[in-house]
């Protein structure tokens, strides 16, 4: 399995999720959708400004709804913090 991800990474493609992929040589090496060349950023930042998922499978007709949970899951788990800030400052007084 490790030898098997390496030679993913060499070859500049990393698999995040089953849906959510980072290829070095598609979108500037950004995480996209597999299959697609749509970033994830994109996708948070539509539903961010207020577009509805059906409006994004309506425009996007390759997107499945899996695909875009997929894309909240990934953008969650950036954001997730090993400590958070209010720890931090509790910390530091």
């Amino acid at each position: 399995m490790a030898a098997h991800f390496l030679d993913r990474v060499k070859r500049g493609v990393i698999m995040i999720s089953e849906r959510i992929i980072v290829n070095s040589n598609v979108c500037h090496g950004q995480a996209c959708i597999r299959g697609t060349r749509i970033p994830v950023y994109q996708i948070i930042r539509m539903l961010a400004n207020g577009d509805q998922i059906k409006e994004l499978l309506e425009d996007y007709p390759s997107l499945k709804r899996e695909d875009i949970y997929a894309c909240l899951d990934y953008a969650a788990s950036l954001a997730e913090e090993q400590i958070t800030p209010i720890d931090m400052l509790e910390h530091m007084v």
